[in-house]
């Protein structure tokens, strides 16, 4: 997307130094990373980061400051998952958007230019994603492939130091490292354990699994090294609410009762600001156009026995009249709501597999237009698309800041890192700019 700096990558570019990127990675993360980390970096304009670092923020305040939308978000809450305490604002959140074609981006040779691409909301969410590792890859790609010392990563004004220790304030709070813990389901089988072990060595946390908390009175406690009780003054929640329930695994303390603990990423905001808000923000409103950054969708219930299918047609989304059982709606998307990592989405779905959920069910998905990426990104493979993820932190007493993007390369539908595995030039990946 920066020519110069594209072409001058595929031109240097050695395999054994994408084999050092790899064994460093290992090496200093402490595990072995079990997901695929692209070969590639990728060059983007900084105008273009900004943009979608804006919108990703204007689109939360928008729905902070949207009482009607808060309402309906905690009614969606499952009730054994209403956790007390709740922050004022959310610790962490990311957004993901596409880049796609403008209505007049012309292209030449078959490229598509950056001036001619917008981008798009994918999703939105308010829980943390893998920032210390993020960091560290982009680190590890400016090292292996000796990178121009003038590029940067970090957004929101920051360095390595700043962001580190704005990382370091959402995290911990105002306690010491000893009384925070970062807690997940069966952490070191997690992929994402290579974040953790990051996390924990640079903040000096431990790391423990949510279900061998200790609760005692209105107090919660890990063990230590040396088994000894420890308690907990800060939870920096990395646990999926999704996951708990699809393993049906029973804590051993209610998670609604009021404890005397602060959440670094206090678990309900992963319900309040997630796909449940896309319908929301894709509902024509005052000041804002048919240039949105969301894309049109539309709850599966309201599409099903409502007025769904004609405001997806009002917002140029077409589809077939008829409503057979095998009618495919080659245009939309099904998306469960709640699911992480791109779990359950289904591309073109039919209209028998729609009405195959259950009644009850059909509140908990949503029907999105598709989205076509646009390849952008030229390898030896031919060209790639990126989806780009924005990382924002937000300290308890500090603002929203966009801290770093964190990009996914892929050919395929989908464009998580676990549907690129046997193709090369994509999976994980990092951006740089001028």
């Amino acid at each position: 997307m920066i020519p110069d700096l594209r072409a001058a990558f595929n031109a240097g570019y050695q395999p054994e130094q994408y084999r050092d990127l790899l064994t460093s990675l290992d090496l200093r993360s402490g595990t072995k990373i079990e997901f695929r980390v692209a070969e590639t970096p990728v060059f983007l304009p900084k105008s273009m980061l900004d943009e979608i670092a804006q919108a990703g923020a204007d689109l939360t305040f928008r729905l902070l400051d949207w009482p009607q939308y808060l309402a309906s978000a905690r009614g969606s809450i499952p009730p054994e998952f209403l956790v007390a305490g709740e922050s004022r604002h959310p610790n962490f959140l990311t957004a993901d958007f596409a880049l796609v074609r403008a209505q007049n981006g012309n292209t030449q040779n078959g490229n598509v230019h950056a001036e001619h691409l917008v981008p798009r909301l994918v999703e939105i969410q308010a829980f943390p994603s893998v920032f210390a590792y993020q960091a560290l890859l982009a680190q590890e790609y400016s090292s292996a492939f000796d990178l121009p010392k003038t590029l940067g990563t970090f957004l929101g004004g920051l360095n390595d130091e700043k962001f580190w220790r704005l990382f370091r304030e959402t995290v911990l709070g105002k306690h010491a490292p000893e009384n925070v813990v970062l807690t997940e389901v069966d952490p070191y089988h997690q992929k994402t354990l290579p974040d953790f072990l990051l996390t924990a060595k640079r903040l000096g946390i431990t790391i423990v699994d949510i279900t061998t908390l200790v609760p005692v009175g209105n107090k919660l406690h890990y063990r230590n090294a040396t088994g000894k009780l420890i308690p907990i003054h800060r939870i920096y929640n990395r646990a999926i609410a999704d996951e708990i329930i699809a393993r049906k695994i029973e804590l051993p303390f209610r998670l609604t009762d009021p404890w005397d603990v602060e959440w670094a990423g206090h678990p309900n905001w992963y319900f309040l600001i997630s796909k449940y808000s896309v319908p929301w923000l894709a509902m024509p409103q005052k000041g804002v156009g048919t240039d949105s950054v969301v894309p049109p969708a539309v709850f599966l219930d309201d599409f099903l026995s409502g007025e769904g299918p004609d405001r997806l047609r009002a917002a140029g989304v077409e589809q077939p009249d008829d409503t057979g059982d095998e009618t495919t709606y080659e245009n939309l998307l099904l998306k469960p709501l709640f699911s992480f990592a791109g779990k359950g989405i289904q591309f073109a779905p039919r209209r028998a597999e729609l009405i195959a959920i259950p009644e009850a069910e059909r509140r908990n998905y949503l029907l999105q237009q598709r989205m076509h990426f646009i390849p952008t990104i030229e390898t030896p493979h031919g060209l790639t698309q990126a989806e780009i993820r924005i990382l924002y932190l937000w300290p308890d007493e500090g603002k929203l800041t966009a801290v770093i993007p964190l990009v996914r390369l892929g050919r395929g539908k989908m464009m998580g890192v676990d549907h690129n595995r046997n193709k090369e030039w994509v999976g994980a990946s990092a951006a740089f700019w001028r």
